[in-house]
Formats: structure tokens, C-alpha cells, sequence
């Protein structure tokens, strides 16, 4: 069973994907840890079939598995079907662009070896390290979603919801994944929404993040979807009863 379950995203990256899955086949390799990796990867753009490529030219067909359909059905329902797969005993995923490298996974780690429930990465906290920063707009965009978004769901000592930079013990993915419903980009706060709810502690970590000026994001589309799921995760978990909440845990 690997120690680690990898889940990786991925749409139009079929330029990229290659380069992505050997920089994390290396990682491994070099820390000697037991580990699989899941693409999910929709479309009809040739993601799915480099990820296929690579995993056979590099003889790692056993380590690599790759999921999806010609359908686009959502970056969020991609990573529940690689939570539902996964066997190893932690579970994360990450940006098939490697905006937060797959090195920092170093600080991650140790806070799952301790047993900490959710850690994700964060571009926010004090020793955060932008390489790259994204446009103005793009900025001015972020800061007015994290008004609303607090507004609306709560989480207001989580500084940053959308780094793909998330990791859990493994029975707590399976458990926040089985609930989650949000197939758009509003996983992210629906998963930590959840988390929350229930009662698991949220540690934050600061992380290298770089910008690659590659948007999936429509400003307007986007936006309007992202507002009704924002409100989705509001109306439809807050019926649910509670346990008390539990903060996060900034490490910085």
C-alpha cells in the first residue's frame, strides 16, 4: 500500500504534464517513499493520453493511474473521483502546473507524521513566498472574492482557501470527499467548509507559489458560477447539524 496518494488535475496541460508527473516521480524516488499518483484529467485536449504515455515510457504503469472522460465535468468532481480511488494513507493534490512545487512537500509532512488532520499550503502567511506574482486585476479579483467568500461561508481564519496545495490523513479525505458535491472551483472551500463543520483542525502552512500567467478562470462565466457555488455550500451545509468548531493552525 503507498504511503501517499497523489492526485493531480488536469486540463489542457498536455504540454506540461510530462514534465510535472517526472519532477514528482523524482521527489519520491529521491525521498524513497512508497507512493501512487492519480491524473484525472477531462477533456479531449491530450492530457489524458501523455499521462498515459509518460507512465508507459517510464516503466511506472503500476505507480501511475490515470482517470477521466472526454466530458469536462469539473476540476472538483475529477479530484472526488481520485479521493474514491486512492489507497494510500495520506491523500493530496496539486496543481498539474506546479504552481507551489512538489518540494514543498517537505514542510507538509512532518504535520501529517504527527497526525494533523488537514494541512494545506498557503500563499498568505508570514513566511509565504510569491515568486511570481499574479497580475493587478487578478489581485484586486482574489481580494474581493475572499471578502465575499468569508461573508458567506465563514472560514475567516483561513487565510487562503484556493492554493492546490492540500493534504489529509486519509480517512479524513474519504470522509470530506463522499460529502463534497461542488465540481467547480469551489471545491476548495466546500471541502474546507467541511472540514470545519466537523470538527477536524485545519493547519496552514507557508509555501514557494509562482504564477504561470495561464488562467483557466473566465472573469465573468467564472465568477457568476463561483458566486452561485459559494452560496450552494452555504444553503445546502449549513442545515446540517455541527459539532463545535475547531480553529486552524498557522505555522509560519
Amino acid at each position: 500500500m503507498p504511503l501517499l496518494s497523489l492526485i493531480i488535475p488536469a486540463y489542457n496541460e498536455a504540454g506540461s504534464i510530462r514534465r510535472t508527473l517526472a519532477e514528482a516521480v523524482e521527489y519520491f524516488d529521491n525521498r524513497r517513499l512508497a507512493f501512487e499518483i492519480i491524473v484525472c484529467a477531462d477533456g479531449a485536449d491530450g492530457t489524458r493520453e501523455a499521462s498515459r504515455d509518460f507512465a508507459t515510457s517510464s516503466g511506472r504503469e503500476r505507480d501511475i493511474k490515470v482517470l477521466g472522460s472526454v466530458q469536462r465535468r469539473g476540476k472538483g468532481r475529477g479530484i472526488r473521483e481520485g479521493v474514491r480511488e486512492a489507497n494510500g494513507d495520506l491523500i493530496g493534490f496539486v496543481d498539474a502546473d506546479n504552481k507551489t512545487p512538489i518540494t514543498e512537500l517537505d514542510k507538509i509532512l512532518p504535520f501529517l507524521d504527527a497526525g494533523h488532520e488537514v494541512v494545506i499550503g498557503s500563499r498568505g502567511l508570514r513566511d509565504s513566498r510569491i515568486e511570481r506574482r499574479q497580475p493587478l486585476y487578478r489581485r484586486l479579483g482574489s481580494k474581493g472574492f475572499g471578502f465575499f467568500m468569508h461573508a458567506c461561508v465563514g472560514l475567516d481564519d483561513v487565510i487562503d482557501t484556493q492554493c492546490g496545495f492540500k493534504f489529509f490523513q486519509a480517512m479524513i479525505a474519504k470522509e470530506l470527499f463522499q460529502r463534497q458535491q461542488i465540481d467547480g472551483y469551489m471545491f476548495d472551500v466546500e471541502i474546507l467548509f467541511l472540514a470545519r463543520q466537523l470538527g477536524h483542525r485545519i493547519t496552514q502552512v507557508p509555501v514557494r507559489w509562482r504564477d504561470d500567467r495561464d488562467s483557466r478562470l473566465q472573469l465573468v462565466s467564472g465568477n457568476v458560477r463561483n458566486v452561485r457555488d459559494l452560496l450552494s455550500i452555504r444553503w445546502r451545509h449549513q442545515r446540517q447539524a455541527s459539532p463545535a468548531a475547531v480553529s486552524p493552525r498557522d505555522v509560519s
